[in-house]
């Protein structure tokens, strides 16, 4: 056959879209993004080590400092749904330079308050900016990413979550050793600085194209009724959970979020639509949301009560024995083995295997803390590990299964349902604690590990209470590692069972020849 017979050669295939490729600077944004998430989460721990210095320099009581602390989640938890939605109408980038500006004017001022009152305004207005931040971080993380890349920009972003709520109190602990509490606050001002300057020069503008009306009833009802709930869900600890102040809260929340609902079904341009809970994917990947946070949050409560009531450590050497966990997970998912593991899993799987690794590590402390660190470690390390698989995962399949044009409002549903489920954790499994530990002690003892030590009159009774309260934790991390497992294994196969039902049906061969030889006909034709 002659060169001139031959057919010409096959035209280039064209250049994928930039939809496909991604922003061509997305890791340098995603590096801006999570520097602004960073201190976002580094602020919901690090006032802890600083209680000492507030109660001295500003005369601060017990309700103050909890006041301090309670001020920024709970206003960052009950705007979570309505930033992501103004992040979806008024734009992602508007929204992220919005929180951060905001995030800098409460630090400023919390920086430089001279009285208790003015430090908790101050840390109510840092939780405004804060809900902005983690929903828009997120929301611009899935903008910028092309699909195959998401899985871990999303564990990268989950690992600067772990890390800020792990090194918050060790930051805290170094600037206080050399300057004064306000130092807590103001170093954020210089990051804040960066964060503007770079998201102004790199962050593309994205929003919902269709432009809904705001629905400003729904965004009202949901910020009084997640406040409410996670309000008494906080409280249940100090005025106990059969109290009038409790109990009045969590009422509010559950009928004013019984209200969001009804509204939400009949308003044309709803900010949550509930039509997403009829997707298996969304409800499964939001069932394992809630059991993770809820055993991730209480396990970790009752451990840091451990290390100190139990094993004797300091705040800070408890703190530095918690940072494995930390560490495995930035690890993990920063080099991207997560990601690696996720994609050769698939979603479902890698949920199922990463929450029962967790449940293995919770289980693991439950069974060995009391003989010392090594078992607390061991712990900690499939902790790790299990989170840094399915934190991602779970995120990715509730962020994926909304919309490109909702992200903001799948980032404000995924910030809620781990607020809601560490609030829950903590609060159910601390209830756990107290009823076993006051059921091993008998009638007439003292509530509290500190009291009942106090009451305590011999190193015989001290003994005993130690026992006591240590068998208390172990019973409460048991219910938290059978929270976690539930979790895992009911989102694995509702994820599964949705991946299923989106498989196209099988062609039979039959059809499929036929169809072939209609197209070669057809060609022909032509």
């Amino acid at each position: 056959m002659t060169a001139a017979a031959e057919s010409p050669a096959p035209a280039p295939a064209p250049d994928p879209t930039p939809e496909a490729q991604g922003h061509p600077q997305r890791w340098l944004i995603l590096g801006v993004i999570c520097l602004a998430e960073l201190v976002v989460l580094l602020d919901n721990t690090v006032l802890t080590v600083a209680i000492p210095s507030l109660t001295r320099e500003l005369a601060a009581s017990t309700s103050d400092i909890q006041w301090m602390i309670n001020a920024y989640a709970l206003v960052q938890s009950g705007l979570l749904l309505t930033a992501g939605n103004a992040a979806d109408r008024y734009g992602r980038r508007k929204m992220l330079l919005t929180g951060l500006v905001l995030f800098g004017i409460g630090s400023v001022a919390a920086g430089l308050a001279t009285t208790s009152a003015q430090l908790i305004a101050a840390r109510a207005g840092m939780g405004v900016g804060g809900a902005l931040l983690l929903t828009t971080t997120l929301a611009v993380a899935m903008q910028i990413f092309a699909p195959h890349e998401q899985a871990r920009a999303i564990g990268i972003w989950a690992a600067v979550n772990a890390l800020g709520f792990a090194a918050g109190p060790l930051i805290g602990g170094v600037l206080l050793n050399h300057f004064w509490w306000g130092s807590i606050f103001l170093i954020n001002v210089p990051v804040v600085l960066i964060g503007v300057v770079a998201v102004v020069a790199l962050v593309p503008e994205s929003k919902n194209p269709r432009g809904d009306r705001p629905d400003l009833v729904g965004a009202l009802l949901s910020t009084v009724g997640m406040t409410s709930l996670v309000y008494a869900i906080i409280s249940g600890p100090e005025h106990g959970w059969s109290s009038s102040t409790v109990l009045a809260g969590a009422g509010l929340g559950l009928a004013v979020l019984s209200g969001f609902v009804l509204w939400e079904l009949r308003v044309p341009h709803p900010m949550l639509d509930m039509s997403f809970f009829r997707d298996k994917r969304f409800t499964g990947a939001v069932a394992g949301a809630v059991l993770i946070t809820f055993g991730m949050g209480g396990s970790l409560f009752l451990l840091t009560q451990h290390l100190q009531f139990v094993l004797g450590y300091g705040p800070l050497e408890a703190g530095l024995r918690t940072a494995p966990l930390a560490l495995t997970v930035v690890v993990l998912n920063f080099s991207g083995i997560s990601a690696r593991w996720t994609k050769r899993l698939g979603t479902p799987a890698a949920i199922g295997v990463g929450m029962s690794m967790l449940a293995v590590g919770v289980t693991s402390i439950a069974l060995f803390a009391s003989d010392g660190y090594a078992g607390v470690l061991a712990g900690l390390l499939f902790i790790g590990v299990g989170c840094a698989i399915a934190n991602p995962a779970m995120a990715l399949a509730i962020m994926s299964s909304i919309p490109k044009e909702k992200a903001g409002v799948g980032a404000g549903i995924n910030g809620t349902l781990a607020e809601f489920g560490n609030g829950l954790g903590v609060a159910v499994l601390g209830a756990v604690l107290n009823s076993r530990f006051a059921a091993l002690l008998g009638a007439g003892a003292a509530g509290s590990f500190p009291a009942a030590m106090a009451a305590a009159d011999s190193g015989e009774a001290r003994e005993r209470v130690t026992e006591s309260f240590s068998t208390g934790l172990s019973t409460s991390q048991f219910v938290g590692a059978a929270a976690v497992l539930t979790g895992g294994l009911l989102a694995a196969y509702l994820l599964s069972r949705a991946e299923r039902g989106a498989e196209p049906e099988p062609v039979p061969a039959e059809k499929s020849e036929k169809s072939e030889k209609s197209e070669e006909a057809a060609s022909r034709g032509a």
